[in-house]
């Protein structure tokens, strides 16, 4: 570590917390129907829209009605996007000539982009068109993040309602958060991004000559596809000159925008944000970093404004802040301390240059070991996923700091929306356990907690590890699971851990290494994804029209403040003793194993 990757780090932390009143008191506005700046503009855009769907904005929905909405809203967008890949063959803006996606594949990336999970078992430059990245995934990337923020809408009327059944409409939610927020944003940044080098564009790919020519053999195959061998049957080789190289090109500065803003995180191209095209510059890289947290840190404003009390909004920020902290600390420490086991190679780690770079695999030079750790853990604190370095090439303890976000359900911040309807859950819990404890009713905001709130409650924190980790054991038991694996011992634990945990929390980032693109991994894979994603959302739905149809209880001298250093303490406590008594025993495993093998 030194002093300039720490001022990076701090310099990004006091951007981020300074926009966040601005941008959630705009958000507050949006959502509370209020006149905006762009209001006039797109205002009768708006009205046309409902006139158009035939819905009533005036029309409020109970919890059910609401769920029902998010549902089947979500699955025709996942038909559409499987329609799309498998039909891109025969779709114009397919300049590279790409076939149709296979059916396992295309279901994998349908539930993905549908759930805001942006898990990719492809490459994008080498799989599917302009068509179907521009029309199926980046329109996804923003409807899937303007229905997690529409769920949280929902869920802060059901905590600030007095007696009532409804919760606020689900297409208005949808249509303002897309037009009013998610839109503009990603206009401004698309744009800033261009100013950077990010590439725009529906041109064809480009071939362009190499700097230095090179050649290189691959076997010689017969008519059949098959390998030749010669008569001592060793395999007959093909010498291939290499003097020219195809650059892939398109839309990409749209598609990011999107990606970052929505902690959605499918990049354009394969290797997302470590992409020269998709991330050129350090300011690039910030602005891409600060739009990871912008919104969900903002979202935390929004609550607070809009239940008309904005400690409580402060105090959940403060605490996810406080939990993110340390792990960036972690994260930055190990790579800068690089690996030790070089010196049992006879590299001599005293040298300043070592010193200085840290571990430098898989990271790229022109953002180093600083922005590296720090998007590492800020990806997987929100449910983003994108990557500008290999977390397959982080050291044991540099792997386990994404690692443990992922196990905290991702509400450090999280995904739009999900991250703090996900916090409500553990906040709950929180109060719960807080009046078992004195002896009192717990209330959260002036409303009881009873055995409903916590039943569901409990069905929201017992859902990530049920599928993150039954899915893992059964990858790690059966043949065609480990077949995939290419790394033995703990760190291919890891990585089939990572990335089922990943998807279980609609993250969507991997630790590399994994064979994912099977028909195993794409279909068990899909079916964590659609769990995580709406057993998630379904149950705080069900909390809020119970809180919405309950009276407010006046504070008294036993009510228990939800806003001072206490409850903020107590809070980040119960998340860390759930999140570490639940996957404690699997990192275990994995990273922790291996930073011990890697030291002993």
């Amino acid at each position: 570590m030194n002093i300039n990757g720490i001022l990076q780090i701090v310099v990004y932390l006091a951007v981020l917390l300074l926009l966040v009143k601005p941008l959630g008191l705009y958000m507050a506005r949006v959502y509370e129907g209020e006149n905006v700046v762009i209001n006039r503009a797109l205002g009768p855009f708006e009205r046309l829209i409902y006139r158009i769907a035939g819905v009533n904005p005036d029309e409020g929905m109970t919890w059910k009605t609401y769920a029902v909405a998010v549902l089947v809203f979500s699955l025709i967008s996942g038909l559409v996007v499987y329609a799309l890949q498998r039909l891109q063959a025969g779709l114009p803006l397919n300049p590279a000539g790409m076939s149709a996606v296979s059916p396992d594949l295309a279901f994998n990336t349908a539930v993905s982009f549908m759930t805001n999970t942006n898990w990719q078992n492809y490459g994008g430059e080498t799989t599917l068109s302009y068509l179907t990245q521009m029309l199926a995934l980046t329109t996804q990337n923003f409807v899937s993040a303007a229905v997690g923020m529409a769920v949280l809408m929902a869920v802060i009327r059901g905590f600030r309602a007095r007696s009532s059944q409804t919760l606020g409409n689900f297409w208005v939610d949808l249509v303002r958060g897309t037009m009013y927020i998610l839109l503009p944003l990603s206009i401004i940044l698309a744009v800033a991004l261009v100013s950077q080098g990010v590439v725009q564009t529906v041109a064809d790919y480009k071939t362009v000559p190499v700097l230095q020519a090179t050649t290189y053999q691959v076997p010689h195959l017969d008519a059949a596809g098959q390998a030749v061998k010669d008569a001592s049957g060793n395999p007959v080789m093909d010498t291939i000159a290499l003097t020219q190289t195809t650059i892939a090109l398109g839309p990409a500065a749209s598609q990011i925008a999107i990606k970052q803003l929505g902690t959605n995180g499918g990049g354009f191209f394969n290797a997302n944000s470590a992409h020269p095209l998709e991330n050129p510059t350090a300011f690039s890289n910030f602005l891409e970093l600060l739009a990871i947290l912008l919104i969900p840190a903002a979202l935390c404003y929004t609550f607070g404004r809009m239940v008309g009390d904005t400690r409580q909004g402060w105090a959940i920020l403060i605490v996810m802040t406080l939990l993110l902290t340390p792990f960036i600390v972690l994260a930055y420490s190990a790579e800068s301390n690089g690996n030790p086991r070089l010196t049992a190679l006879g590299v001599d780690q005293t040298s300043s240059a070592i010193q200085s770079g840290g571990n430098m695999e898989g990271k790229e030079a022109r953002f180093g070991v600083a922005n590296s750790a720090l998007w590492a853990v800020t990806t997987t604190a929100a449910s983003n996923g994108s990557v500008n370095a290999m977390h397959d090439s982080l050291t044991p303890l540099g792997g386990l700091a994404p690692l443990a976000m992922l196990s905290l359900a991702e509400v450090v911040f999280g995904g739009v929306g999900c991250g703090l309807y996900g916090m409500f859950i553990f906040v709950i819990i929180a109060v719960f356990v807080a009046g078992l404890m004195v002896g009192r009713t717990p209330e959260y905001l002036g409303k009881k907690i009873e055995s409903y709130e916590m039943k569901m409650a409990s069905l929201c924190f017992l859902i990530l590890p049920l599928m993150a980790l039954d899915a893992t054991a059964l990858a790690v038991v059966l043949d065609v699971g480990k077949a995939s694996v290419f790394n033995p011992g703990p760190h291919g634990f890891s990585e089939v851990l990572y990335a089922f945990m990943s998807q279980a929390d609609n993250n969507g980032s991997a630790f590399g290494g994994l064979g994912g693109n099977t028909v195993f991994y794409n279909l068990l894979g899909g079916v964590v994804m659609l769990f995580g994603r709406f057993w998630m959302m379904i149950p705080p739905l069900a909390i809020a029209g119970s809180m919405a149809r309950k009276k407010v209880v006046p504070p008294s001298a036993g009510t228990l403040p939800t806003h001072n250093a206490l409850f903020i303490v107590w809070l980040i406590a119960i998340i860390v003793i759930v999140g570490a008594l639940t996957f404690f025993p699997a990192l275990a495993l994995g990273p922790i194993v291996e930073h011990l093998m890697m030291i002993q």
